[in-house]
């Protein structure tokens, strides 16, 4: 079976070589992105309930029996907003199974996605350096929050640790226990799916807030993709994982495929119930089967999947 990377890396050529067709100066921005289809390219699909999904899912063979025999193409599925009818009624009336099926094959593909923005970004950081090209590699910088010059080499080698994809397993083994399989009044709220805290005045306001750790509130977002891109944003420049960051860099020096059970064990400090939480996590992984998620990776077209009520991003 191919690592996780190899997946990758396969699954981007057309992206490394847009990339040199695009040049540097069209992706130098605030942040560099992956580039997204024109929206004529996207099919829409409009939901009005689960069995309409498990119906799309079906006919375009992602299924539970297409991935217990070896199957690990995943489509380009992406759900714009956590319908609130999840939280408030469909959730309570499926089996704890059809729950956590829909949940890992809905939102999944969301994991995979903001990877593959991750590898485009580290193609375009290498493109750079080889180029000598500052202005994306200070674009980079700012965006992954590293200071100091874009010629030195400590501020490559701290781009270069930071800039790397995270295991889908651990993706979504967090999403899971953090939003409450999506069930959360966050994620119904704000497409919240890892309590993010905020204080810049934007997001939800938890009912209970801990007055005492100041006016924060769980960040918002247009969308969950965005919450799940924050997310790895959080993971990949804050000093809390740098241990995570450290684990991953040691097992890139080694050529070795890094895993969501290994890299939870430097998630101590994202809960406040430490090591309980890291044998938490560990456990969603290990139950749920996810290790084999992070060999997946996407393809076919784009499909926009809109819960009828809501609007389009």
């Amino acid at each position: 079976m191919p690592s996780f990377s190899v997946c990758l890396q396969n699954s981007l050529k057309y992206l490394i070589t847009s990339i040199f067709l695009i040049g540097a100066a069209q992706i130098a921005r605030a942040d560099i992105t992956l580039p997204m289809p024109a929206p004529d390219q996207i099919n829409r699909i409009e939901l009005d309930g689960y069995e309409q999904l498990e119906e799309l899912y079906e006919s375009l063979d992602y299924t539970q029996q297409s991935w217990q025999e070896g199957k690990r193409e995943v489509p380009r599925l992406f759900l714009q907003t956590i319908p609130e009818r999840w939280r408030s009624e469909i959730s309570d009336q499926v089996t704890v199974a059809t729950k956590k099926r829909i949940f890992f094959r809905t939102l999944g593909p969301l994991a995979l996605l903001a990877n593959e923005e991750i590898e485009f970004q580290r193609v375009a950081l290498e493109k750079a350096i080889a180029d000598g090209d500052n202005t994306v590699i200070t674009e980079l910088a700012t965006q992954y929050r590293v200071d100091g010059a874009p010629g030195d080499s400590t501020t490559i080698a701290e781009l270069r640790e930071r800039i790397n994809p995270v295991p889908p397993s651990l993706v979504l083994a967090q999403m899971a226990i953090e939003s409450g399989w999506a069930t959360s009044r966050f994620a119904a709220l704000g497409n919240a799916l890892f309590g993010q805290w905020t204080y810049d005045g934007e997001g939800i306001t938890p009912e209970q807030q801990r007055t005492h750790l100041g006016d924060y509130k769980i960040a918002s977002f247009r969308t969950p993709f965005g919450s799940v891109r924050a997310y790895l944003l959080n993971l990949n420049t804050h000093n809390a994982y740098a241990d995570l960051r450290d684990m991953r860099a040691s097992d890139i020096a080694a050529d070795r495929q890094s895993t969501g059970m290994e890299l939870a064990e430097a998630l101590i400090r994202y809960s406040e119930r430490g090591e309980e939480y890291v044998k938490e996590v560990q456990a969603v992984i290990r139950q749920n089967g996810l290790q084999e998620v992070d060999n997946a990776v996407l393809e076919g077209q784009y499909y926009h999947l809109i819960p009828i009520g809501a609007t389009a991003q």
